[in-house]
């Protein structure tokens, strides 16, 4: 079939016609699938299950160093837990904490902490007339919530392929002293699949920030999420190469195995320089006398050392591997050609991210929720829930089940092709 944009009134009417007829067929059959969010199958959470059998009541539930871990104490973690995490980060143990069960909450603390208390000394945030964050685009949703909750300002920035534009990040960091912050997602971003290059990384490192308490809010949730042994993405490490550019304290590094164990029961961690990590000490005093040792335990048991970690990687691609593989296959069969959007083929993480015809997202969501799709809400993947061209679309493929992901795809390609359709014959 020819692109839509060089069909004429007539062709598009009848392709119109042609496509309705579809809708209703599959409207009737009142299906209810969902891809919304990243969430794992239960074939994924199956393969974690031996976890639940490596503590019990006659097991040894002391650490390396002694401690009983069904008591208080060790505020930042138990050694080998660190060693564990600060291997899936590629960083030293002493130069990581390791918390409760979610990145999440630590990086919520962490704003918390900015606001009430400022960083290192500089002067709490909450008293400056404003904060501004940037934000790569299209991003986390739950990074911008997270920010817009705590009134910082957001400033979009476009991701390009490699990664955000970091002439445009440089030269906003280098001049405005009320930017503290920028989100990133540096390997197999959230919703592209995007893994920074070397010289965006080194760039980063290399910073000028005119405010003094900047800093990099380094999300790397998906570090050992490849979907091919084989053909895997490289990301350098960021606190060494802030250490060799001179600006140590630049950076907090985020992890957790929410996406490795369960979610929701993983543990979470931070990796950062020795001042910063100092920082959050003395803000954890006042509000643990530890995290959970026993889940702690229970990880390290379970998976052993990094090698454990990526076997088991390796079973959760072999999973979702066909999922991703399903959805654009049938992507570039049935939209391949016709000029009506563009998707990404990512190597690992957990989204396909979709762009269609400016102005149509929300069309194709509304198209899709009518036969029985629910999607991710357009605009969630920007500030404020704003997508300017309204063109960004997340595909979630790992949560359903083989033959209802296929269902979906194909209502969501219907979808596309409906909306596109009625988008050109508006025009």
């Amino acid at each position: 079939m020819k692109p839509y944009v060089k069909m004429n009134q007539e062709e598009l009417l009848a392709l119109q016609k042609e496509l309705e007829q579809e809708f209703t067929a599959v409207k009737s059959r009142g299906l209810s699938l969902d891809m919304s969010r990243g969430k794992p199958s239960a074939a994924q959470l199956d393969i974690s299950m031996g976890m639940m059998d490596v503590l019990n009541s006659s097991t040894d539930l002391k650490c390396e160093t002694g401690v009983d871990c069904r008591n208080y104490g060790v505020i930042d973690g138990i050694p080998e837990a660190k060693r564990l995490l600060g291997a899936m980060s590629e960083v030293d143990p002493e130069k990581i904490i390791i918390y409760g069960n979610s990145s999440l909450s630590i990086m919520f603390d962490t704003i918390a902490r900015c606001m009430s208390h400022g960083v290192m000394g500089h002067t709490p945030w909450s008293k400056l007339e404003k904060v501004k964050f940037l934000c790569p685009v299209p991003g986390y949703d739950r990074h911008f919530t997270m920010t817009e909750f705590f009134g910082i300002e957001m400033i979009n920035v476009p991701m390009l392929p490699t990664g955000p534009d970091m002439d445009m990040v440089e030269k906003l960091v280098g001049e405005d002293p009320l930017i503290k912050g920028i989100w990133c997602v540096p390997k197999y971003s959230n919703p592209q699949g995007i893994t920074y290059s070397d010289e965006t990384v080194r760039r980063f490192a290399r910073l000028k920030p005119a405010a003094k308490d900047f800093r990099i809010f380094w999300d790397n949730a998906y570090s050992i999420h490849h979907l091919y042994e084989e053909d895997q993405d490289f990301l350098i490490e960021i606190l060494g190469e802030c250490e060799r550019a001179g600006n140590p304290d630049m950076v907090y590094k985020f992890t957790s195995t929410s996406k490795v164990s369960f979610p929701g029961s993983g543990i979470a961690a931070v990796a950062a320089s020795e001042a910063n990590l100092e920082d959050f000490r003395n803000y954890m005093k006042m509000q643990t006398i530890g995290h959970d040792k026993l889940n702690q335990l229970r990880h390290v048991r379970f998976f052993k050392d990094l090698d454990g970690l990526h076997a088991h990687m390796k079973k959760h691609a072999d999973i979702i591997r066909p999922k991703f593989e399903l959805v654009i296959r049938k992507l570039e069969e049935n939209l391949g050609g016709l000029e009506i959007g563009s998707w990404t083929k990512p190597k690992g993480g957990y989204f396909i991210s979709f762009d269609s015809m400016e102005g149509c997202a929300k069309a194709i969501a509304a198209r899709a929720k009518e036969a029985g799709v629910v999607l991710t809400p357009v605009g969630a993947t920007f500030p404020y829930g704003r997508d300017p061209k309204d063109t960004n679309i997340r595909i979630a493929p790992t949560f359903p089940t083989d033959e209802e992901l296929s269902m979906a795809t194909d209502i969501f390609i219907l979808s596309v092709k409906l909306a596109s359709v009625e988008k050109l014959l508006a025009q």
